[in-house]
């Protein structure tokens, strides 16, 4: 235990001996064990309170991230964007264009570094990686190529020998940062002395490890006082801008306006349009049926056109203030579940001029929500299955990789040319070796079957993995789920008194809200249509409206929400036309 005080001593210089004695204990238990890679490498953990919170790879240490979490700063942190981390502990390493270069620039790092990948949005680390190439290196390359061989990520193995627990809130520093120097220069502008800025400067930034937690205690002070600074100096500039409002908005980039216009008709959509009885409401439907309503006349909300780019990613802002809460309440299907309409920013909104809450609410419940939904990018793919490692390992594939079926195509054919299995006689015919034999053919068929015609080949392969689909809503980042997604289920059910009812189940996996479905048939066929929990379906409802309604149906999914009909299931059930019923 002493020599390993020392080692971690010696690898990480920044901590003081108060924190090494509490990430190494004198008394507590402290276990050790030993794992190995997929590369078959020994691996040695050091387990303290239940938790991996060291590794050790070729006599070289390296903190999990259960460590990184409690000393966030003991390594220098570059940001990627949160989706990428899904592919990071799939086992990608970490790619120069998905980084984020902050305003003060990137850590000045040089090859071999050990460095912490962290979120946009939070400075908690989620990866443990080595840089492949120095800081100058990055910027000369135009940030292109591969930046970090990633070692350790939040959710992967090594992470599932802990608790399991998620990653602390840390709001990030380079943001407060940048909104210090902005009001710094607001107050030299007023004529005041400036206050000292806490963000290091390039020099500073070689290595962040030389700088412990104490010395960060004063900054994050001061970036309190500076606050308060930037707020004071924003009021006058407030009024400035009431006097000549063209001249303001004119100043503004069009990013900039694209900002303020989707903060405006989100607080519009909260204040005017939700209700409480409304949650738990799609993320799709709030923008398409509430925010797109609250939209001045002349203007056009487009996320692509914003600083967020993903409307997941404004969500996810307006979580982080408390104004409301997401959930994914269906895998891959998020849903607005609480807001807190007390917040001091949706109290503070005054609805613009020129709307009409009742006309805009009658809006909403009409044309605009049927309009505006956009039927999801639904895209099938493949999982490399444990029987087919061997065909794929020779593509660098391994056990999980995701593939599409034109990538699936392109490896076989590859690999059947590369190992020169076309048949000489006929070529419409591959010759079966012992890799296709184990992984395509079942036992019985092993000694029967030598050639193999392409088409039977690729169908073969394709049966053989494990089928996934990838599902893109507007605005929002794709989801790649397991399985087939399933279809929109359209049943005929048959009550008392030989009555007829017409159930649609699935509508959430196409985001559709299935209150939003049921109010719009009601209207449309003057019958009655209700909301029930789904059989079999943990937090999904099935809607039920009265009489044999899939004419009806067929024409709202079909033509008016643009679902491709191999997506929707029990179509020929409709009654017969001419037969009065």
């Amino acid at each position: 235990r002493r020599k390993l005080r020392s080692d971690v001593a010696a690898a990480f210089p920044t901590l003081s001996p108060e924190q090494l004695a509490e990430l190494i204990p004198n008394k507590e238990e402290l276990n050790v064990i030993k794992i190995y890679s997929h590369k078959g490498e020994p691996i040695t953990v050091y387990m303290n309170h239940r938790n991996p919170i060291l590794f050790e790879v070729e006599k070289v240490l390296y903190p999990t991230v259960y460590t990184l979490w409690v000393y966030p700063d003991l390594l220098p942190a570059f940001t990627t964007w949160p989706p990428v981390l899904q592919k990071l502990a799939g086992g990608a390493d970490l790619m120069l264009p998905g980084v984020v270069v902050p305003p003060s620039g990137l850590p000045q790092v040089r090859r071999g570094t050990l460095c912490a990948v962290t979120l946009l949005g939070s400075r908690a680390p989620m990866a443990v990686g080595v840089a492949t190439m120095s800081t100058e290196e990055m910027l000369t390359a135009g940030m292109k190529g591969k930046g970090f061989a990633v070692l350790h990520t939040h959710l992967d193995h090594l992470w599932e020998y802990g608790d399991k627990s998620s990653p602390p809130t840390l709001a990030p520093l380079v943001t407060d940062c940048a909104a210090k120097e902005s009001a710094g220069g607001q107050e030299e502008v007023q004529g005041k002395e400036p206050v000292t800025s806490c963000c290091p400067e390039p020099q500073q930034h070689v290595d962040i490890r030389d700088l412990s937690l104490k010395d960060r205690d004063p900054c994050a002070e001061l970036l309190g006082t500076e606050e308060l600074h930037e707020d004071r100096a924003a009021e006058p500039a407030e009024d400035a801008s009431t006097e000549d409002p063209q001249e303001a908005e004119d100043s503004r980039t069009p990013q900039e306006q694209m900002d303020a216009l989707f903060n405006q008709c989100f607080f519009h959509a909260l204040k005017c349009k939700v209700k409480k009885s409304d949650l738990p409401l799609l993320t799709s439907t709030f923008l398409g049926s509430h925010m797109f309503s609250c939209c001045p006349a002349g203007k056009q909300l487009d996320i692509k056109k914003s600083s967020y780019k993903k409307f997941s990613k404004f969500l996810q802002g307006m979580q982080h203030q408390r104004i409301l809460q997401v959930k994914e309440l269906t895998k891959g299907v998020e849903s607005i579940v609480e807001v807190d309409w007390k917040h001091p920013d949706i109290k503070a909104f005054a609805v613009p001029e020129g709307f009409s809450s009742a006309s805009a609410a009658q809006d909403s419940k009409h044309e605009d929500r049927e309009q505006v939904y956009h039927a999801p990018e639904i895209i099938p793919l493949y999982g490399v299955s444990t029987k087919m490692i061997p065909l794929f390992q020779e593509s660098g594939h391994r056990k999980g990789s995701v593939l599409s079926s034109s990538e699936v195509k392109n490896i076989i054919i590859n690999y059947v040319k590369s190992n020169e299995l076309v048949d000489e006689t006929n070529k419409n015919f591959v010759k079966v070796n012992a890799v296709l034999c184990d992984c395509l053919l079942d036992k019985s068929e092993q000694d029967e079957i030598s050639h193999l015609k392409w088409d039977e080949l690729l169908s073969r392969c394709l049966e053989r993995l494990q089928p996934l689909h990838q599902v893109t809503f507007f605005g929002q980042e794709p989801v790649v789920r397991k399985g087939n997604i399933e279809p929109i289920d359209i049943t005929i059910a048959q009550r008392s008194s030989n009555k007829k009812v017409t159930i649609i189940k699935n509508l959430e996996l196409y985001g559709l809200d299935p209150q939003c479905v049921a109010n719009t048939l009601q209207q449309k066929v003057q019958a009655s249509a209700t909301i029930t929990p789904a059989p079999g379906a943990k937090d999904r409802v099935q809607v039920q409206i009265q009489g044999n309604q899939i004419h009806h149906l067929a024409k709202m999914l079909l033509e008016e929400y643009q679902l491709p009909r191999k997506y929707i299931q029990g179509l020929e059930k409709a009654p017969k036309l001419g037969r009065k019923k």
